[in-house]
């Protein structure tokens, strides 16, 4: 069986696809079955698989399976899929430069697609400041590449970065990655100079509040590091892969202050809140705190490979020429595909889609937490909700709890996805083109999974 045959007649994906919950087979379906037996065979075994529904259409709120099998989508490719699979703008722009070229290398032989990219990021990004982007292909090597310039930029090594945090999983990256599990586990030593600090956690921080919480950071550095030796300071404002952590009011902006006050590079790594995701289009844009370097990736480009740093322009132009780049980074396709889904980013106003969607996901979310109390917590913004499980008797992540929950919803054909240190929390993250009744409609699945657990 090839992908061709196994695609439907019609329609093909994006936005046409019908936008319901359809279950033909049992999930996974006799097709998809045979395809896990044939990665089993061919793909590397820490190559991991969510959910081994295999897909061969998408658009909207579903993804359809190559069992005719309609899923409503709640992970959006892990926040990837912002702006819908297959967006019409998106196929059309990489078409047309498809059909031009498809790789030259910028650093080669350059081309002004890259250029427009790095004008829009450094025009929608926080800061009226001077701007310079760089373009790379993954979350983890853009992380890796601030982290480069930082210490570049400031003649020094150290990097602190924050429990909870999820950073990549590259040799550097993994270092500043908090979760051992399935992350970093065999996979050292790590690179050297990386400390930790705590993270505000309002769930479990006993009433300290934001700026409480950072002065405990800053406590906690000054001590072990000293800010004489600290090149950076990289965050997440919201925590994806550590449990959808927002942290108390004051505590960023605290960082912020600190850094400024100690000529510390302040990294905002946006991989996963960026672009209208969090209902701004950085999450940083809420907290009223304008980083140094901001890290972006997922939602960039529409489901291509890209990634960014965008910075202060005196930071981001430290280092020598050659310095930072690569074969791949910036790839025509996928600054056309970035150039159409930033454009529907802002003329769609998809921002406040997010918004909206986070309403129906908290009021749904809050609803099911008031008569179950093993929901301890809701929390998020916009399109980046979760819900933490937990023992109702002492308050004890429950991670037994988690995995059934999201194994019955899979089952009913809900795609789920869970995070967190403790690995008791459930993650939403929506496609922003998913209509109300299909969000709904995957809510409710949630209430009777969870209600039958």
């Amino acid at each position: 069986m090839t992908l061709v045959d196994a695609l439907p007649l019609t329609p093909v994906g994006g936005p046409s696809l019908p936008q319901e919950r359809r279950l033909v087979t049992a999930i996974p379906g006799p097709k998809s079955q045979e395809l896990s037996r044939r990665k089993n065979e061919a793909v590397s075994a820490g190559v991991g698989v969510t959910l081994p529904a295999y897909i061969v259409a998408a658009g909207g709120g579903v993804l359809v399976d190559v069992d005719g099998n309609s899923l409503i989508d709640l992970g959006s490719g892990i926040a990837v899929t912002g702006i819908g699979n297959s967006a019409p703008e998106v196929v059309a722009a990489v078409a047309a430069q498809l059909a031009q070229f498809t790789h030259t290398c910028f650093t080669v032989t350059p081309y002004d697609s890259y250029i427009e990219v790095a004008e829009m990021l450094n025009r929608l990004t926080p800061g009226d400041h001077a701007k310079r982007s760089a373009l790379f292909n993954s979350g983890a090597e853009a992380v890796e590449n601030a982290v480069k310039i930082a210490r570049h930029y400031t003649g020094k090594q150290a990097v602190v970065a924050f429990d909870h945090a999820y950073h990549g999983r590259t040799t550097l990256t993994m270092g500043l990655t908090a979760k051992n599990q399935p992350y970093k586990n065999g996979f050292g030593p790590f690179a050297a100079e990386i400390y930790r600090a705590p993270m505000s956690y309002p769930y479990r921080d006993a009433g300290l509040d934001g700026p409480g919480a950072a002065r405990r950071a800053i406590s906690q550095i000054e001590k072990q590091i000293g800010a004489d030796n600290l090149a950076a300071l990289i965050i997440e404002p919201i925590q994806g892969e550590g449990g959808f952590i927002v942290p108390a009011p004051g505590f960023l902006p605290t960082l912020v202050d600190w850094c400024r006050a100690n000529e510390v590079v302040f990294i905002a790594d946006e991989v996963q809140t960026g672009f209208a995701r969090t209902g701004d289009m950085f999450a940083s844009d809420h907290e009223g705190i304008v980083p140094d370097l901001m890290v972006m990736a997922k939602g960039i480009a529409g489901g291509l490979p890209l990634s960014a740093v965008t910075g202060r322009a005196e930071i981001m132009d430290a280092p020598q020429v050659g310095g930072i780049g690569g074969t791949y980074g910036g790839n025509p396709l996928a600054c056309a595909a970035a150039l159409a889904t930033m454009h529907s980013y802002e003329t769609e106003d998809l921002a406040l889609r997010a918004r909206e969607i986070g309403a129906i996901l908290t009021g749904r979310l809050n609803a099911i937490r008031a008569v179950d109390k093993r929901v301890g917590d809701v929390r998020g913004r916009g399109a980046m909700i979760a819900v933490e499980l937990v023992d109702p008797v002492t308050g004890d992540p429950d991670a037994a709890l988690t995995g059934r929950v999201v194994a019955a919803a899979h089952a009913q054909g809900v795609v789920l996805l869970t995070c967190g240190t403790y690995g008791n929390v459930i993650r939403f993250l929506p496609p922003l083109s998913i209509p109300d009744d299909l969000l709904v409609e995957g809510l409710q699945v949630l209430g009777a999974v969870l209600a039958a657990a």
